[in-house]
């Protein structure tokens, strides 16, 4: 009796420590936090609306809303540009939507420099990056349109010249540009009518499915302001015309040669090896990023890269459809990735939601790259379904656990992701100069969000400015290691990215509990290798090809 009651005891002791195991594991663990975002919109200046098309009954009035951090005027703080996009009604009857550059006060507000710089009505604007194609030292910028593009050329004294046509950027299909569907003002689709015109049962807009696609472009510059189309020679033409919405260059093997990768809506991605002979070869499936794991086509959006597992490797993080998770490409080496969406912890929570604009950026200055992303359905309709996703949705936060895996942080990095809203764009930077990454979020149908990272600064950090001398001066395709103690973290100088955005062109490194970087390597897109020792922590750093660390005005014109 006294063994089989011992026996009872066991095993009712097991049963209560399993239950109390699974009600522990069946409840949301939050991790703590050291820092948290802090919506400061109002506060900001920036009365910036997007145009309003309050039932989104075509698909191209779903999918603007770029926005473009930029140091416009080289004086060390970041300026913010957001596009805008009419709806099919405002563009039938002649009106246009504004697009708005803003000027950083350096104490937390903004001005509106928008009509002094010219930019105000490009096109029917959907988003744009940075880059500097007369190598002059100033930010020009490529905003996307609807039917084109359009060159803004800095003129380094606050104002802008569209110089498209004089650089030869007048291929209305669409320097690598993606492009989506094919949408004609004078034969628009039915709204509701079509097999691809219905979700859940619901009549919405039609597409992408069931529209034309097209095909993409990459332009060489010419050295003297002009441009010329090397789609098809290069081999990125894209001949069977997916549905193409992200963008980035990334050497994903680290051969000093700067590969490209294309997010795809409903249709396989792209993943372009760099030949190094002006030609790129097709290593897509190959390398496990056209599909997901299981072999799916998903539906992507926004793609942001980084080095999250400190392999020395760049990933690749993709937003999604709702009921798809995002995705997380592991860089295995040599060109050969892994979907560990699920395994790495943001499958599951990303799921719900219908994913845009996204960064792996360190956001609490750990030495680990965390994910932010932007939410919001492109149906407005879906608010008429009893159950399932709506049309606002909230932001969310991964925090990296150093591991290989992401923990959900969205419920404690701040009440402000929380607010429902129809967002897109999403660029990254460190606004206010404090030595953390803020977020500046484009929405549809109204205002956008700025987000102020708040106690992301408690940890080490440090960040860069690089000017190229025999590479381009804005250092873009420049890679960059930083090594403090047992810490090492790679990153580059990227045009573009998230979801039609454009994050800060500056480097920025969290270095935890280190108070130095012990040794920091530069390799410039000329192929030469810089190295720089003993750098204190918690400074803005401007570094010239060949000449180490100078002053800041050695590298911004004018100043």
């Amino acid at each position: 009796m006294f063994l089989r009651c011992s026996s009872c005891l066991v095993a009712l002791a097991c049963l209560l420590q399993l239950t109390a195991s699974a009600q522990k594991a069946a409840e949301k663990v939050e991790p703590a936090i050291t820092f948290h975002f802090s919506d400061i919109t109002s506060s900001s200046g920036i009365h910036f609306q997007h145009a309003i098309s309050p039932e989104k009954k075509y698909i191209m009035e779903a999918m603007s809303g770029g926005v473009l951090l930029l140091d416009y005027d080289q004086d060390g703080w970041l300026d913010i540009y957001f596009t805008n996009a009419p709806s099919v009604a405002m563009a039938l009857h002649g009106e246009k939507a504004k697009s708005a550059l803003y000027r950083n006060n350096h104490d937390g507000t903004f001005t509106d420099v928008t009509d002094k710089a010219g930019v105000g009505f490009p096109c029917w604007a959907m988003g744009g990056a940075v880059g500097d194609y007369n190598n002059d030292g100033w930010p020009d910028m490529l905003i996307t349109c609807a039917d084109g593009m359009v060159l803004y050329r800095n003129n380094g004294n606050g104002t802008f010249s569209d110089t498209t046509k004089q650089a030869g950027l007048l291929d209305r299909r669409g320097l690598m540009v993606t492009r989506y569907v094919e949408f004609d003002l004078k034969n628009l689709p039915q709204f509701g009518v079509g097999a691809t015109c219905h979700y859940r049962g619901i009549p919405v807009q039609c597409g992408p499915r069931g529209m034309k696609g097209q095909s993409d472009s990459l332009y060489h510059n010419n050295v003297d302001g002009t441009f010329s189309d090397v789609s098809k020679s290069a081999g990125v033409d894209d001949p069977a015309r997916y549905f193409g919405l992200g963008v980035v260059w990334s050497d994903f093997n680290d051969d000093g040669r700067p590969d490209l990768f294309v997010a795809d809506d409903s249709t396989p991605n792209y993943l372009y090896r760099n030949d190094g002979n002006g030609h790129f070869s097709d290593v897509s499936f190959m390398s496990g990023t056209a599909v997901s794991g299981d072999g799916g086509e998903m539906s992507g959006m926004g793609v942001a890269v980084c080095d999250y597992n400190h392999s020395g490797r760049f990933s690749i993080h993709i937003t999604n459809f709702e009921d798809q998770n995002n995705s997380l490409y592991r860089n295995d080496g040599n060109f050969g990735f892994t979907d560990v969406s699920f395994a790495a912890g943001i499958g599951k929570p990303t799921v719900p939601y219908l994913g845009w604009g996204t960064g792996c950026v360190d956001l609490d200055n750990d030495g680990w790259a965390d994910l932010f992303v932007v939410n919001g359905h492109v149906y407005p309709q879906v608010d008429n379904l009893p159950v399932g996703a709506k049309y606002r949705e909230r932001k969310l936060v991964f925090l990296n656990q150093h591991d290989g895996t992401f923990q959900d942080a969205s419920g404690v990095a701040g009440a402000a992701l929380a607010i429902p809203q129809a967002s897109r764009g999403a660029a990254f930077g460190d606004l206010d100069n404090d030595g953390d990454i803020d977020v500046v979020i484009e929405n549809l149908d109204g205002a956008p969000m700025i987000l102020r990272n708040d106690g992301g600064n408690q940890k080490h950090w440090i960040t860069l400015e690089l000017a190229g001398s025999k590479s381009n001066h804005l250092a873009i395709g420049a890679k960059v290691k930083a090594i403090a103690g047992s810490l090492v973290q790679v990153d580059e100088v990227r045009s573009g990215g998230s979801y039609l955005s454009q994050n800060d062109l500056r480097i920025h490194f969290g270095l935890g509990d280190a108070s130095k970087v012990d040794r920091l390597e530069i390799r410039w897109p000329s192929g030469r290798t810089e190295v720089l020792a003993d750098l204190a922590a918690n400074h803005f750093y401007s570094v010239k090809e060949s000449e180490g660390i100078v002053a800041p005005e050695k590298v911004r014109p004018g100043r």
